[in-house]
């Protein structure tokens, strides 16, 4: 949990607050640490992971009527942009 707070830039009882709603829903499920018995791992459900695809769908429908609009060099430009971002990124989770 203290690591998913973290992560998310949440206060550590904001995040309690969002795992037991989402494990309520359905959506996570949480488990002991083996090891480390204080600690509480989160895993998420077949329904939380429904949840995500359809959430990446409806951004994705969102998405692609605008992207289309776009020049073929601007698309192009976005694409190469990628490995960057996707850097980007990774140096932003390393640095939590």
């Amino acid at each position: 949990m203290s690591d998913l707070a973290r992560t998310e830039q949440v206060s550590q009882p904001g995040i309690t607050q969002l795992v037991t709603r989402l494990e309520r829903d359905g959506l996570v499920e949480r488990h002991p640490d083996p090891s480390d018995g204080r600690a509480v791992l989160v895993h998420i459900t077949e329904a939380g992971r429904r949840v995500g695809r359809s959430r990446h769908e409806d951004r994705t429908r969102h998405l692609a009527p605008l992207i289309a609009q776009l020049t073929p060099e601007q698309r192009q430009s976005i694409t190469e942009a990628l490995p960057a971002l996707t850097r980007l990124a990774e140096l932003g989770r390393a640095r939590r």
